[in-house]
């Protein structure tokens, strides 16, 4: 039997936006490129010059630099506009540890109230390694998330 993932190793977060759950959905995927800070949080960095998100099942998420080079940063999962979508994460890294990433989209208000929750840290091994990563990534999405709001 499989041990079930460990909850407490998720990053939460959780933003709300003046746009309608569709609005949010597409600027968050079909609108990546115009808002992510590829700069500081790609692997291409400065010469990362476009990132693309196939909006379908199974479609890709991956970034391309000047140079054509193309990283995938993960696969769609779960395709569900505008509610959620939920995709694997290994930007530069081997597919076998990817983590898990759902991204939901909630009407409040006259906006929508954005939560993401990136878990399955423990593919990452040890408890060190895993704690890096997860502190390195609950920034990392506080800064992400503040220039999708922005």
């Amino acid at each position: 039997m499989m041990n079930a993932p460990d909850v407490n190793l998720a990053v939460r977060k959780s933003v709300t936006v003046g746009w309608a759950p569709e609005e949010a959905f597409r600027r968050f995927t079909a609108e990546i490129n115009d808002w992510w800070p590829t700069e500081t949080h790609s692997v291409g960095q400065d010469a990362s010059v476009q990132l693309v998100f196939e909006t379908n099942e199974g479609g890709r998420v991956y970034e391309r630099t000047a140079d054509g080079v193309e990283t995938e940063w993960g696969k769609v999962l779960e395709w569900e506009p505008p509610a959620r979508f939920v995709m694997t994460w290994h930007p530069g890294r081997d597919a076998e540890g990817a983590q898990r990433l759902e991204v939901s989209f909630h009407p409040e208000g006259d906006g929508t109230r954005l939560e993401v929750v990136h878990s399955g840290w423990e593919k990452l091994g040890d408890k060190e390694r895993i704690d890096a990563a997860l502190a390195r990534y609950d920034e990392g999405w506080d800064m992400v998330l503040g220039r999708y709001v922005a």
